[in-house]
């Protein structure tokens, strides 16, 4: 489940972060829960970022999508999109993140986008909108992110 995608990430974003010896595939794949929850990267720039996650597998007990993965999906994307525009010279840190969860999915696939709200020298936010396969709204998140200049050394190890 999870394989992360790469495909759409601007060429010279991926160049910058190759010469600072960063994996750019393995920053942004969400790490091992991402995998686990099976989250993919469709599209991905400073301005946009599009993913998706399978409701299967991120249930609660009622069999409902559980807010925890809607939380995981908006962070993941919202981190993206502030690590873009910081660039390669700054590190995205979330510091707060909310949501507000409008109705349950069951089954299929869920797709988050992530646009910004603010995008200043030091903090990045982003609204992420989470719907289900009939594009109705489940979930409203915003997330705010600390850009912290990068240690390369910090990075690679």
């Amino acid at each position: 489940m999870g394989e992360q995608s790469t495909g759409k990430f601007p060429q010279q974003v991926i160049e910058d972060y190759a010469a600072l010896g960063v994996d750019l595939e393995a920053m942004f794949s969400a790490g091992h829960l991402g995998t686990r929850m099976g989250v993919q990267i469709v599209e991905a720039s400073a301005d946009r970022v599009v993913g998706t996650m399978p409701v299967e597998g991120n249930t609660q007990p009622y069999g409902l999508l559980h807010g925890g993965a809607s939380a995981v999906l908006a962070e993941t994307l919202g981190s993206v999109g502030a690590m873009l525009h910081g660039g390669s010279a700054k590190l995205a840190v979330g510091v707060d993140l909310n949501c507000t969860h409008h109705r349950g999915a069951r089954s299929g696939l869920v797709t988050g986008v992530a646009t910004p709200v603010h995008r200043g020298r030091s903090t990045a936010t982003y609204e992420i909108v989470i719907t289900d396969e009939a594009d109705k709204r489940v979930c409203t998140a915003r997330l705010t992110c600390m850009l912290r200049e990068v240690d390369a050394k910090a990075v690679k190890g």
